[in-house]
């Protein structure tokens, strides 16, 4: 559907992002609980589902940058029988995590507005009867409790799929009637 040069651009365009994004990750996980670099790593990727597989090259740097801020301090210390550097944030630390979030929220909330106006105006749905979901941060995952165990009650996956259900119907008569404007066009 999409050719390669596309797909490869789409592909550096992420990539980019979730370099700036990794700091902020950081910082959040380390305003729970105090880490080391592999952890860290691990904990990126086991929360993103895979999505983010950070490596000890691009963390590692990432904590000396954070550390030499001022954001975060590393302690040496054992750790199952391993010497590691462990990681905490400092009070700069989680001023800048604030700030750095609030400014997260508003681009979050300005991409919201504008695939709501890409969905009227280019795709021509009523977005006013479309349920669109909320548009999670890329940061949403690393606030989540991943003991949580009320989202996977039957009344919480209940109503997830009441939800995906009725988007999946709306998308459907959507779609038809794009496919009709198409057969009229191209007849």
């Amino acid at each position: 559907m999409f050719s390669e040069e596309e797909e490869k651009t789409a592909a550096d365009w992420l990539k980019e992002a979730q370099k700036g994004y990794m700091r902020i990750a950081v910082l959040i996980l380390l305003s729970k609980k105090q880490h080391h670099g592999y952890k860290i790593m691990k904990e990126i990727k086991d929360r993103t589902k895979g999505f983010w597989r950070p490596t000890a090259g691009g963390i590692y740097p990432i904590l000396q940058s954070l550390e030499k801020a001022g954001y975060i301090e590393g302690e040496w210390g054992f750790q199952k029988k391993r010497r590691r550097k462990i990681y905490k944030i400092t009070k700069a630390g989680r001023l800048i995590l604030e700030r750095a979030l609030v400014k997260q929220s508003q681009i979050a909330n300005n991409m919201s507005t504008l695939f709501e106006e890409f969905a009227r105006d280019v795709l021509n749905l009523k977005t006013k009867s479309l349920p669109m979901p909320r548009i999670p941060t890329p940061f949403s995952i690393f606030f989540e409790d991943k003991n949580k165990k009320h989202e996977n009650s039957p009344k919480a996956l209940e109503k997830k799929r009441s939800h995906i259900k009725q988007m999946i119907k709306m998308l459907k008569s959507e779609l038809q009637t794009i496919n009709k404007r198409l057969a009229e066009l191209n007849s």
